[in-house]
This record gives structure tokens, sequence and C-alpha cells, in this order.
């Protein structure tokens, strides 16, 4: 089992950037492929990233590509989402979460979840 704690969310304008952060304890963070989701006011649970347990394959959602970069310190026992060039659609609590399969978009292929961190970006 693995539990995951996000940080790093907050209020910034439009344009400006965040990065967060999950730290992860508990099982070997490295056994985990690691995905970064987000759920908008009034929407369902969206895929925003996903890296490979070594860190050398990532996968971003079109909106965010070129924006978002996903990453991961396999040392440090945590994964990053940094974000740049925020519009405020961007607007979500961002989850980070653990798949102990295979890398998938979908957030009921993973395991384990933080508690979420709140984004807001205003116009």
């Amino acid at each position: 089992q693995v539990q995951l704690v996000e940080s790093g969310g907050g209020l910034v304008q439009a344009g400006g950037s965040l990065r967060l952060s999950c730290a992860a304890s508990g099982r070997t963070f490295s056994s985990y492929v690691m995905g970064w989701f987000r759920q908008r006011p009034g929407k369902g649970r969206e895929f925003v990233a996903a890296i490979t347990r070594s860190g050398g394959h990532t996968y971003d959602l079109d909106s965010v590509k070129g924006r978002f970069t996903i990453s991961r310190v396999n040392a440090k026992n945590t994964v990053y989402l940094q974000m740049n060039s925020l519009k405020p659609e961007d607007t979500a609590v961002y989850y980070c979460a653990a798949d102990d399969g295979g890398i998938s978009l979908i957030w009921t292929d993973y395991d384990y979840w933080g508690q979420g961190t709140q984004v807001t970006v205003s116009s």
C-alpha cells in the first residue's frame, strides 16, 4: 500500500505557474505508475498526465500539452506537475494517484489516491 499527499495548490492569475508535488510513503514508490487527475466544478474526474515507473515516458491530456509537465524523482518518493500558462479553465481540485498495473488514462484503474489540492486560476 502507498499513502499520497499533494501540496502546492493555490490561487494564481491567468498566465501564471504553479508546481504541484505529491509525496508518497509506504510501499516502494518506483513500483507504481503515477498519474495526475483533476475535477473541475460540476465535472467528473479527468485525466491530466501520467508517468511510467522509471519516468521514461509521459502521457498528457491534449489541452495541457506544452503547458503542463509531469515528472518524478524516485529517490525522493515524489511526483510533480509543473503547470505553466495557467488558464481559468484549469481551475480544479488536482489529485495524484498510484497504479500498480500498466500505464492508464482511466481514473478507475488507479489504486491509491491523495486527498487533492485546490488550484484556482483567476482571469
